[in-house]
């Protein structure tokens, strides 16, 4: 089905380089670089994957950014947490539409959008006015202001209690997760899943020592390794870089009583 660029759309703009920019729509606006600048119109009405071409020649295709795409390029306060984490991250916590996820903290608002992509009703806990506003301005960019039906954040530290009960999954992105831990086993159903991300072994360590404390099973931690592959006719290699450490995934189940 035909889908042109429409006013207000965030598109991606990618030059010969793969260089990457993200841009919303306006008539009459304009993208400029260093290799001239492209009118808006030029843009606006046309198909996914069309070519457009600056003042000065350089020539640009446009796409409708993924949502790895806006998560890299979207204005942020908090650091994000990368999408080769939000994957795993989703399926060790069996995100389902439907879901009653408590998230916490939201920060920029990634790991939000991720899970309301897949169907979550979230209720966020952030201590910050100002990642609070930049997560929902982030979500209602990439995913629509109906989604907002579905989300909900509050200011308030998740380390001192959580007033919803009965939820399907906990999810945190928080320095001492082993806090929320108590609080959590009295959220959550029986059989519901808790997951946290954390930068350091330690952390994971004295979480995983709060879990066994309180009631959880089936606990594993994991370190997602993302490496990419040179491939160029018979050229095949690994890539020189690779996106390594940035965090141990933790998950468990609540027994209950």
């Amino acid at each position: 089905m035909s889908r042109p660029f429409e006013p207000g759309e965030r598109v991606l703009l990618i030059d010969r380089k793969e260089r990457r920019y993200l841009i919303t729509l306006e008539p009459g606006g304009e993208f400029h670089s260093h290799s001239g600048f492209v009118p808006h119109d030029n843009i606006l009405g046309a198909e996914e994957a069309t070519t457009v071409a600056t003042t000065k020649g350089s020539k640009y295709l446009a796409f409708r950014p993924t949502l790895t795409d806006f998560i890299l390029k979207m204005p942020r306060g908090a650091q994000v947490i990368y999408p080769k984490d939000l994957g795993p991250i989703l399926m060790l916590a069996d995100i389902f539409p439907g879901a009653r996820v408590l998230e916490s903290g939201v920060g920029s608002g990634a790991l939000s959008m991720t899970l309301l992509r897949a169907g979550a009703d979230i209720v966020g806990y952030e201590l910050r006015e100002d990642f609070a506003q930049r997560a929902r301005e982030n979500v209602e960019s990439m995913l629509g202001p109906e989604v907002l039906d579905r989300y909900r954040v509050e200011l308030r530290d998740c380390y001192e209690g959580i007033d919803e009960t009965g939820l399907d999954r906990v999810v945190l992105d928080l320095p001492e997760p082993w806090q929320v831990v108590p609080h959590a086993a009295k959220a959550l159903r029986t059989g519901a899943i808790l997951v946290a991300y954390t930068p350091s072994i330690t952390q994971a360590t004295q979480l995983r020592h709060a879990l066994d404390e309180q009631g959880f099973t089936m606990a594993e931690t994991i370190e997602v390794l993302n490496r990419s592959w040179h491939i160029e006719g018979q050229a095949v290699r690994p890539d020189h870089r690779m996106v390594a450490h940035t965090a141990f995934l933790t998950h468990a189940r609540l027994l209950g009583d």
